[in-house]
């Protein structure tokens, strides 16, 4: 009997190395007609990117021929940039007439099923990475499920639980029922102290955070009547970003009022959120520490419009949204003609998802050029992030987060409400 022939296994070996080597070789090939890279201030006609598995691996001028096996992406008519990053997200939930109430109704997984779907919803805005900036936790699991390729969504930083004093903005129990109201403590994000602090921050450690959110001020849509006052005693703040730097956080620091706002930045937060009611010393100590500033003008001039119309917000928050609401834009654009470094952040979820991109044509109106807001959210983000190194810019070598829109941004901002083209790591989601 004729004896089959069998292949030596150093032979399969090299076999399939051969095959290993020919998938990686192949690349996609986008062919841009216009291109923003987040660096230069300028678009670049005709170009190409090569992407090779998640990367960027070369740019080049022209429309570049693919060789056997490549793929092109044809984006000949669009304009090109960098992945969005938009560093002021809560993609647990979105308003709602129906929001104080849904805090009795929602279990832990409505909000995991509601946020799979917003965080969808911002991935095809545009938004390849985003920072949540509060939550119950879900939105923890949701950035696990997202990196674990289970939902779809953009890359997620996230502070997790926002750490708040009792009876401060981010204390979960205001405006309950005495009842049911309790003692919450550094587990479920409430501090007081300098040791309470430092055990709420190790607490998001070990939930599994990002980075740590404090909320400074009163805020506007929390039960509570203040939404301007200081919430934190300096040395306090000082111990959550002692602590935080320990475990290798950063911490964003939602702020109205000016004397929350100089607390924070003196005691060392990266970034301030809001800002509404910011003066001059709070400026010059921001330019000082190099504190980043997040605005949220989109959320601010919808909570002023939500608090017009009657019974949608409880009556205590409809003051407040009127008073503070209406001030961001103008916050923002004293803090950019002052030279406050500026971070693209909307607080979506505030008002609708998916409409991140109106923050740009606000940005816009109060005179920020187009292509320093386009860096906002692309090169500055990253910077805010610590991840300058892979994300923020179309270079070669960093990850392939790169999304298209009609028209030119440069010459008209609502072109970036007008995304068509969005690729996440290599991944195309949305191709029209």
């Amino acid at each position: 009997m004729k004896k089959l022939y069998t292949p030596a296994p150093f032979c399969i070996a090299i076999l399939l190395l051969l095959l290993s080597l020919e998938l990686f070789a192949q690349q996609t090939l986008i062919h841009c007609g216009n291109l923003i890279d987040g660096l230069q201030n300028q678009t670049q006609s005709q170009m190409t990117l090569v992407i090779q598995q998640n990367k960027i691996i070369r740019i080049e001028k022209g429309y570049t021929n693919p060789g056997s096996g490549d793929k092109v992406i044809d984006l000949k008519n669009k304009t090109v940039l960098p992945g969005l990053m938009d560093m002021h997200v809560h993609l647990e939930g979105e308003t709602n007439k129906n929001r104080y109430l849904d805090n009795f109704t929602q279990n832990p997984a409505d909000k995991a099923y509601e946020a799979a779907v917003y965080a969808r919803t911002t991935l095809m805005a545009g938004f390849t990475t985003v920072r949540d900036l509060g939550g119950s936790g879900v939105n923890v699991s949701l950035r696990n499920a997202i990196n674990k390729g289970l939902v779809i969504g953009p890359r997620i930083y996230t502070s997790g639980k926002s750490i708040a004093t009792t009876g401060g903005h981010a204390d979960p129990t205001n405006g309950y029922r005495k009842d049911l109201m309790g003692d919450p403590g550094p587990e479920a994000g409430v501090a007081n102290g300098p040791d309470e602090c430092r055990k709420a921050v190790r607490q998001r450690y070990k939930d599994g955070a990002d980075l740590i959110k404090i909320t400074a001020t009163g805020g506007v849509l929390s039960v509570a009547k203040d939404g301007s006052s200081p919430q934190f005693a300096e040395d306090e703040i000082r111990a959550i970003v002692e602590t935080a730097k320990d475990y290798g956080f950063k911490v964003a620091a939602h702020a109205h009022g000016a004397e929350g706002m100089k607390r924070a930045v003196r005691a060392g937060v990266t970034s301030i959120e809001h800002g509404t009611l910011m003066d001059d010393e709070t400026i010059a100590l921001m330019k000082k520490n190099g504190t980043f500033y997040v605005p949220t003008i989109t959320a601010g001039k919808t909570v002023a419009d939500s608090a017009k119309i009657p019974n949608y917000y409880p009556a205590v928050i409809v003051p407040k949204a009127l008073a503070i609401g209406s001030q961001i834009q103008g916050t923002f654009a004293k803090a950019y003609k002052a030279g406050v470094r500026i971070a693209f952040g909307t607080d979506a979820g505030v008002f609708r998802h998916g409409r991140n991109a109106a923050e740009f044509i606000y940005m816009v109106e109060a005179g920020m050029p187009p292509m320093a807001a386009i860096q906002s959210a692309t090169v500055v983000a990253a910077e805010l992030l610590g991840v300058k190194d892979r994300l923020g810019s179309l270079e070669a070598g960093k990850l392939a987060d790169i999304i298209a829109v009609e028209g030119n941004p440069l010459q008209n901002i609502a072109a970036m409400e007008k995304v068509t083209f969005v690729m996440r790591e290599g991944v195309v989601y949305k191709n029209e």
